[in-house]
This record gives structure tokens, sequence and C-alpha cells, in this order.
């Protein structure tokens, strides 16, 4: 039995089912063997299945002799949707397309597709029982479609529109014949409800066009009758004579009403210059005067000669007088010729009022007469739509009806689809796979003998233990077991006298500690249970983001705690250690630079958070200094020392708080509202400190308190590195 007590609460020894197992390992191994035998037996006993499969692409196809453009029309053709492809997926599988297959290969004939005349025993019993229908009622073809679809699968490739048509069967050429036969059928019955759709639209086609032709004829007679009663004659392809004549009135005078305003702004233009007496030589109408070019010649000439002279004569002497009447003159028949052009500019301007006036009496005659024939045009519209409608039908149902009798020979007109890959014999058979069954049937054999073991471990008690132990007995338990377990190793260096933690300052400031509340202390459970490994495993397993340790006996306990940084950071979890301890011992321990900035440089805002995390020298644990600034001032700011926790603890796994000699009250402080681990490193168990730990610690509230009591490792590990 057991020995466990009916009113106590157990657990699952995972360790003694494995044993237990173990123990057993020859009959298991042995039910594993005859079970893959029994399996192989009935793998090799089974009748071979063969199974072979075609495939067919639907696709819109076109005769070979057709055009380029009609192959290029019907591919730009819209795809057959999912909805297309699923109902070829059940016309392949319909009675009449079955049926033909049949009769065409004769498997009525075979006995495979006839189970039911030659029945087992067994089917006898239960159809006499009334347990199942006699299968001979139903008739000889539905007893052979039932074999059929039973061995049939036809299913479309996801994402395409390819239909697999998959065949079973016990004699591999029939599982390859029946495939590539169903694809025959299926494109031969496509090509030839096609063939039958032509012959339709064409006997229709025939009577429809020659109607057509007739209401051609006669709607084009009424629009040339039209035409000619209402004098509705087209100057070209789409505009009447009175319309053309509008429009060239129109534009006539519009060009017209253009030149006058040009005259008008010329003539405007010259007489600014003359009431101005501005220049006018820059005028175009003055420039192109062949005349007024040779008087400014001449003007030119005389002002030269006349500015020559002015240098050797008086104004008074008579050659100057000469030239001065001269130049006088020039200026005169100047100013006669621009007159002239003025009055040329002016003519053209009235020439052209004239010429815009008759032609806008043209306009409104002609205007009416466009207004009479709009009103005629009405009904001749009326009649082209008529007639035009009429000729585009005609051309549509001519184009149809060349298209379906090119279409009626069967050649003509292929099936919607194409064999891709036809099926072929296969070789090997598809069911039984002895290998992969003898295999299944080993493992399953095998983990169905484990666990019927484990059961019977199980329901026996074997495999249960108790858990229920009061926390006084595991105090009494403790100390017992470490009055017997060896002493450690002699250290390698003097321990030092232990240093008031950081956290004392936070006590002195502000001594909170909730009561009252029921506590509990959880150990690790391994070979030695107060181990630094069985305290990292035990880390490991929990999901707290926060482990404060406290190390009453000074720096010892501090290295114990270093160790467990380092054991849990070569195990692969992202850990940092914080250093609040007085002495600085973890610092010592894990830091380069002792001087290093540090928690306390954080907290008092001399320091960058991210200037104040250290790699550890011996492993990839992280480590935040104890740091230079004040303590006392640092922990004025403890407060910001949640928020640091709280960052740290999104970015690592565990984040460790080494606190030293610290008491519960500056712990409370440091823990509240958090879900965290206390951890008392006790390398050199002493019964006295470790139970006055844990009542002041019950009394505080904390429900998880983890004793690590190893000191020989952490000793001799760290007393050689220092």
């Amino acid at each position: 039995m057991s020995g466990v007590a009916r009113d106590q609460d157990v657990d699952i020894d995972l360790g003694q089912l494995v044993r237990a197992v173990w123990a057993r390992r020859l009959r298991i191994l042995t039910i594993t063997l005859v079970g893959a035998g029994v399996a192989f037996a009935g793998a090799k006993i089974m009748s071979p299945q063969y199974r072979s499969e075609t495939r067919i692409l639907i696709e819109p196809r076109a005769p070979a002799f057709a055009s380029t453009q009609q192959v290029n029309d019907a591919g730009a053709g819209p795809l057959m949707d999912e909805l297309n492809i699923a109902s070829q997926v059940q016309l392949l599988q319909s009675a009449d397309l079955l049926k033909k297959v049949i009769n065409d290969l004769k498997l009525y004939n075979l006995p495979e597709f006839d189970d039911a005349a030659n029945g087992s025993a067994m089917s006898s019993i239960l159809v006499k029982l009334h347990l199942k229908k006699n299968p001979m009622e139903n008739p000889p073809e539905e007893r052979v479609i039932d074999a059929f679809v039973e061995r049939l699968q036809v299913y479309q490739v996801p994402g395409s529109r390819v239909i697999g048509i998959n065949f079973t069967s016990k004699d591999p050429k029939l599982a390859a014949a029946i495939p590539n036969a169903m694809a025959n059928v299926y494109l031969s019955t496509q090509s030839g409800a096609k063939l039958d759709s032509n012959s339709e639209a064409t006997r229709w086609l025939e009577p429809e066009i020659e109607s057509l032709r007739r209401k051609v004829n006669e709607a084009e007679k009424k629009v040339a009758e039209y035409r000619t009663s209402h004098g509705l004659l087209q100057t070209n392809g789409t505009t009447t004579f009175p319309a053309q004549q509008l429009n060239d009135i129109s534009a006539e005078l519009t060009r017209v009403r253009g030149d006058k305003a040009n005259a008008e702004a010329r003539a405007q233009a010259v007489r600014n210059a003359l009431s101005s007496g501005e220049a006018s030589d820059t005028l175009p109408d003055i420039m192109s005067s062949q005349t007024i070019q040779r008087l400014k010649a001449t003007e030119s000439g005389l002002q030269s000669q006349i500015s020559d002279l002015q240098t050797s004569l008086l104004n008074s002497h008579p050659r100057l007088k000469s030239l001065r009447a001269q130049l006088a003159d020039i200026r005169t028949q100047i100013r006669q010729e621009t007159q002239k052009i003025l009055a040329s500019i002016e003519n053209e301007a009235k020439v052209a009022d004239l010429r815009a006036s008759e032609l806008e009496r043209q306009k409104d005659t002609v205007q009416a007469n466009s207004a009479r024939a709009g009103e005629d045009e009405v009904g001749l519209n009326a009649l082209e739509r008529e007639a035009t409608a009429q000729r585009q039908l005609l051309e549509t149902y001519l184009v149809r009806y060349r298209e379906a009798a090119s279409r009626a020979d069967s050649n003509s007109s292929p099936a919607d689809a194409r064999i891709v890959s036809k099926a072929i014999e296969p070789v090997d058979p598809y069911f039984p796979k002895v290998v992969p069954i003898v295999v299944v049937a080993a493992v399953a054999t095998l983990i169905l003998s484990a666990i019927v073991t484990m059961l019977a471990e199980l329901f026996s008690g074997r495999a249960l233990r108790p858990i229920d132990v009061r926390p006084e007995t595991i105090e009494t338990e403790t100390v017992a077991e470490e009055k017997i377990a060896p002493q450690a190793a002699p250290v390698a260096a003097a321990r030092r006298p232990a240093q008031p933690s950081m956290l004392a300052v936070v006590a002195d400031e502000e001594d909170v500690i909730d009561e009252d509340v029921e506590t509990a202390a959880e150990v690790a459970q391994d070979d030695n249970e107060f181990s630094v490994t069985s305290v990292a495993d035990y880390l490991t397993g929990s999901r707290a983001p926060l482990a404060i340790a406290i190390s009453p006996t000074g720096d010892d306990g501090s290295a114990a705690t270093v160790l467990l940084t380092r054991i849990l950071a070569d195990a692969g979890r992202r850990v940092i250690l914080i250093d609040m301890t007085g002495s600085g011992h973890p610092t010592e321990l894990m830091g380069d630079d002792q001087a290093a900035a540090g928690v306390t440089d954080l907290l008092c805002g001399e320091a960058a958070f991210g200037d104040t995390i250290h790699s550890d020298r011996f492993s990839d644990a992280h480590l935040i200094p104890q740091g230079r600034s004040d303590v006392r001032r640092a922990m004025r700011g403890v407060d910001r020392l949640s928020l640091l926790l709280d960052a740290l603890a999104a970015a690592y796994d565990l984040v460790v708080v080494e606190c030293g000699a610290a008491d519960v009250a500056g712990v409370s402080r440091l823990t509240r509202s958090r879900d965290v681990e206390i951890i008392l490193s006790l390398p050199q168990l002493e019964e006295t400190v470790f139970v006055t730990l844990m009542t002041e610690f019950q009394a505080a509230g904390y429900e998880r308190v983890v004793l690590m009591s190893d000191g020989e490792a952490a000793e001799q590990r760290f007393g050689e590195a220092a």
C-alpha cells in the first residue's frame, strides 16, 4: 500500500510513475512486439487496393480554325468561378455519366462490383436478424453503381480550376482505365452539348434573319422618302443644306466683325498718334507705306545736313534756312500722307460694317429656314433610329448565324475542358501500407501499455505522496536535516561582519507592517532542498518577476545570492541583480569598476537609467551596483525605486534585489502590493536566526519565504575569485 492517510492531500509522484514503467519494460516491449506482429499479419492478409488519378483542366476553348481575334475574345472572357467548377464536379458524378462508363467497360460482369452476390456468412446472419438490409433486393444496376461510387472520388484541386478523378480497385489496370474513360465521356458529353446548342441557334436564326431583312428595307425606304419630301438634303454624312449654309454665314459674319474691329483699332491708334504729336513711324500701317518710307529717308538726310552745317555756319545763314524750310515741307508731307492712311483705314472699317449688316440679314433668313428644317428632322431622326436599330440587330444575327453554322461539325466545338494528366497503371498498392501500419500499431501499443501501467500505479496508491505538512513541521524537519547533514568545509576567506542594509534608512522614516495575514514557507523539493541549485530551479518555475534576497549573516549570504543569479543566467534566463546591501559585496564580486554608477546615483538623479546597468564578469547576468551617492539622500527618493523595479521587470525574466542584513520593516516598503519571492540566504544555517526571521515574516503577511542554505559552494567559488 502507499502509506498515505485517507484525509491527507496528495500529489502525483512522477518519478514513481517513470520507475514503474521502467520496471515493467520487458512486459511492455513484449506487448509492443506482439501488437506490431498482429498489425503486420493483418496488413499482409488484406487484399491490396490500387489507386490512379486523372486530372481535367476547366477552361474556355475555341476551335483550331478560329481567327486570332476570336481566340483573343474567347480568352478575354470571364473565367469559371468556384460555383461553376463545383457544378462540373457534380456532373462528373452524375448517374448518366457513370452508367455510360459502366456499360462501355462492362463492369457489371466483374465480381468486384457486385459483392452482394457473393455475400459473406456474417452478412447473411445480419440480414436474417434484420440488422442489415438485404442487398439482393436492389436491382443489379443499382448495386454496381453503389460499388462504383464507393471507389470513386471526384474533387476540385484547391486554388485552381483543375478537377481530379480518383478510382480505387483491386485491379491496377482497371484503376487506371476507369478515370480515363470518365474523362473521355465527360469531354464528349460537353462537346455534344455545344453542338446541340449551335444547331438550335442555327434553326432559330434563319427565319429571324429573313424577317429582319424585310424590316430593314422598309425602314430605309421610309427614311429616303421623308428626306425627299421635306427637302432635307445632306451636304455630307450628317449635316443638311440649311444647317451647313447657316454655319458658313455665321463663320463669315464672325470674320467680318473681326476685320471691322481690327480696322477701327488701327484707325484709333493713328488718330491718337496725330493728336498727341507722337512719332507715328512705329505704327504698322505707317511703316508699311512706301511713300512714308521715302519721306522719312529724305527727312533723315536733311536733318543730317543741318547738323553738319551748324558746326561751321551761323543759324541765319541762307544755306541753313533753305535746309530748314525743306525739312518743314517734308514733315508736312509726312503728316498729309498719314492723314491719307487714316482715311483708308476708316474706309476699311466702314466697308466691314456694311458687310456685317448684310451678313446679319442673310443669317436671319437662313436661320428661319434652318428652324423649319430642324422641326422636320425630328421625324427624320426617329425613322433613322428605327432603321439603324433594325440594321444592327440584323448584323448581329448574321454574325451569330455564321459562327453557329461554322461549328456544326463535331471537331469544331471542343469541350471547355482538357485532360492535363492521364491515369497510369499503378505499380505499388495504395492500401495497405505495411511499414506505416506496423509503425503506428507499435507506437500505439507502446503508449497504451505505458498508460495502463501508470494508471495501475496511480490506482494502487504507490505513485501518490502526501503534501499537507504544517509550517512548524517544516521548521523542525529543516533543523533536524541541517544537524544530520555534513558540515561545510572551512571558508577560504574570513567572514566580514554584517553591515546594515540600505533599506534600514527606509525603515527609519516609515515603519509599516501589514498584520493578521496567514503565511507559509515554501521550499524547493530536491535531494538538497535548501541548496542554491534547488532555489534556482524553484525560481525558474515561479512566475514572480521579483525576488528579494535577505542575508542576515552578511557577505557570505550575499555571495550565495550572486551564485544564485549566475546559475539562473547560465540556465538561459534574463536576470539582473540590484545591490542594496550596506557593504557592496555583490558589486565587488560581479563588477569590474567598484566606483561605477549605481542605484543610489539613479535615485539621486545623478546618473541615467542606462548608465547604471553593467554586465557580470563571469556570466550573462546584469548588475546595478550600489553607487557612489549618499545613501540617506538616495533613500529620500525611494518611491522612484518602485518605478525602477517595474521597468526592470518588463525587460528581464527575474529581478533579484540583494538587501543584505535587512529586516521585515525595510522590506515591506519595497515589496508592497507585488508578486514577490522572499529568499532567506543563510549559507550556514543558524536555527535561532531562521526561526526569528520566519516568525517576523509570517507576522508581516508574506506567504512565500524560501530558505537558501548552501554556504560551501558559494564560499569556495568566490573565495578563490577574491
